[in-house]
Formats: structure tokens, C-alpha cells, sequence
């Protein structure tokens, strides 16, 4: 995997899966600090080359009344204290041409939303930030497909991005993620699986989107198992309470018993190698 165009990225060379993970949203600051804080002791502790996640803003939405953020300046300026302060990479993802350039001030690397992916002037906007990319493969898209994202990204002068697998639409509520497709994006970039987003349960009748946070440790054992670069996971302490997506995120209690067993298979794999 090269995951070294992030250069504050720590533990890169201890043969460990990246680990991207954080929040869905960044809800106020102690909860986002605590969260940083927690997920690197672990990291450390179990050598996981980590960056921190948080939207800054949630502009996909079903409800006109959802949670869409604590205002865009501010949330950035959490994730760029925990950058600076815990000396860690961070993620934000964008969802206009105009945010590549806001977010690129405060975070080390853009993603582009699943639902997003198409959209050239966005994609071109983040490529011209010079940050690292992180393309969600749409829900729509076959995993070849992504090829003319990742050109989109490398065509306009920016040869770091990443690809990251979350999952394909099952009917009208459901999600699967389809493993076969996971040499062919590796081809193409560095590959992660997007576990909690992938385990959702899209287009409630209420509104909200369902999940599936019991099958988080399921689909991490069988990711790491077939060779996925690195892992996604959403985590908060509180998910039941959580203002976004808590119902797929993953109680942050239970994150480190995870991280161990994954650690393990991934030394296993790395042994007959």
C-alpha cells in the first residue's frame, strides 16, 4: 500500500492496515477531542497508521430538519486543532467546487461523497488543492468504473488519491459490498472498505437511515481478510444519541477490541507474504 503521500501519518511502516476513523459529523469540540484523543492511544498502541475523520458539514440529508453541522469555520477549526495539536493527519469530505479550497486550509485530505463521485468540477476542484483525494465509490458505480474518477483526479495534476469501497445498492434498502471488485481498484490506488457506511440501511420510511452495527465486526475481519489497504469506520460514544448516522456507527467502547483482532489477522496475512 502507498499511503505516503500523507506525511504525518504515524506507524506507516509497520505493515499494519490504515485506519480512517472519527465521527460522522463533528458535533462540538470536547466530543471530537475525545474522540481523536481516544482512537490515537489505541493506534499507537497497536502501531494502526491513523487519520482522523469528521464531516464538517452533512449536506446529504433526507430530512429538511437534519443536523447539517455547527457552522462550516468552526468545524474546520476543530479538525485542524486536532491535526495540529495531537500531530495526526485529519479528513473532511467536500460537497461543492467551492469547499475544496476552504477545507483544504484546515484539513490534509478531501474526500468526495459516495453520491458525488460524477461530478467532474468537484472532483477537479479537490485535485487542485494538491491534497490527497479520497474517492467513495459510489453506490451506483461498478468498481471498474472508478478508473475515470481516479484519471479525473491524476489529469489534473494531483497523483495521490485513494479509493474507498462503501458498499453497492441491494433493492431500495440495502446495501452489499461485492469483494470481487477489490483487486481491480487496488490497480488503480490505494483501497479501503468503508465498514459502518457499508452496513447501512438507506431510504427509511422515516426518514433516517437505518444501520446494521452488529455485522461492523463481520465485514472488518472479511476486508482485512481479502486484502482491502486500509479500513473506514464511524465511531462516537454515544451513538444512540448521536446527530448523524448513529445508528451504523460503532460504540468507540468497543473500537479497541476490534482493532486487536483485526491487528492479529492482518500479521497472520503478512506472514505468508
Amino acid at each position: 500500500m502507498n499511503f505516503n503521500s500523507i506525511k504525518k501519518i504515524k506507524n506507516i511502516d509497520s505493515k499494519q492496515f490504515l485506519l480512517i476513523a472519527g465521527p460522522c459529523v463533528i458535533e462540538n469540540e470536547k466530543m471530537a477531542l475525545s474522540i481523536a484523543e481516544k482512537l490515537i492511544k489505541i493506534t499507537d498502541k497497536l502501531k494502526i497508521p491513523f487519520v482522523f475523520k469528521g464531516s464538517f458539514k452533512k449536506a446529504n440529508r433526507s430530512k429538511i430538519d437534519s443536523f447539517t453541522g455547527i457552522g462550516d469555520k468552526k468545524a474546520l477549526s476543530i479538525l485542524n486543532k486536532i491535526g495540529n495539536d495531537f500531530k495526526i493527519p485529519t479528513l473532511t469530505d467536500i460537497h461543492e467546487t467551492k469547499d475544496a479550497a476552504l477545507a483544504s486550509s484546515y484539513v490534509d485530505i478531501i474526500q468526495i461523497p459516495a453520491f458525488l463521485i460524477r461530478q467532474t468540477d468537484l472532483l477537479i476542484a479537490a485535485a487542485e488543492t494538491g491534497k490527497t483525494v479520497n474517492l467513495k465509490k459510489g453506490q451506483f458505480m461498478s468498481p471498474n468504473s472508478m478508473k475515470f474518477a481516479v484519471e479525473k483526479i491524476r489529469e489534473s495534476g494531483n497523483s495521490n488519491c485513494w479509493i474507498t469501497e462503501r458498499g453497492t445498492q441491494f433493492g431500495y434498502q440495502d446495501l452489499i459490498v461485492d469483494f470481487r471488485g477489490i483487486d481491480e481498484m487496488k490497480k488503480m490506488a490505494p483501497t479501503i472498505l468503508d465498514i459502518t457506511h457499508s452496513l447501512q440501511k438507506p431510504n427509511q420510511k422515516d426518514g433516517i437511515t437505518g444501520g446494521d452495527p452488529m455485522k461492523i465486526e463481520t465485514l472488518a475481519k472479511a476486508g482485512i481478510s481479502v486484502g482491502f489497504d486500509g479500513l473506514f469506520i464511524e465511531t462516537h460514544q454515544d451513538p444512540k444519541n448521536a446527530k448523524s448516522d448513529g445508528l451504523n456507527m460503532l460504540n468507540i467502547n468497543l473500537i479497541e477490541d476490534l482493532l486487536k483482532k483485526l491487528t492479529m489477522i492482518r500479521s497472520t496475512i503478512n506472514s505468508f507474504n
